[in-house]
């Protein structure tokens, strides 16, 4: 067994690298991520989980777009969003 003392330090074990995951997509905001969140949530809440998951990734006609993505546009579209999810939970 070798003396680590006695490794000249050009030559002593290489150092770990940590790897992490560059990131493609552009990140949200912090506003952005919280109206995806108030949207989410009331939609999981009034319609429940698998209705919920369908009705925010499906092109909604009146949103014209997919609600999730009209919720974390702007706060106008969030609300609009809310307002087609008690729409939807009414039958309307």
């Amino acid at each position: 067994m070798t003396d680590r003392a006695s490794v000249p330090p050009n030559l002593s074990a290489p150092k770990l690298k940590l790897f992490r995951k560059k990131f493609e997509a552009p990140r949200l905001s912090p506003e952005a991520v919280e109206r995806q969140s108030r949207a989410t949530l009331l939609a999981w809440n009034i319609l429940g989980g698998d209705a919920a998951i369908a009705f925010l990734n499906t092109y909604h006609e009146g949103l014209e777009g997919r609600p999730l993505d009209v919720a974390v546009a702007s706060a106008a579209g969030c609300e609009a969003v809310e307002l087609a999810i008690a729409a939807y939970a009414r039958g309307d």
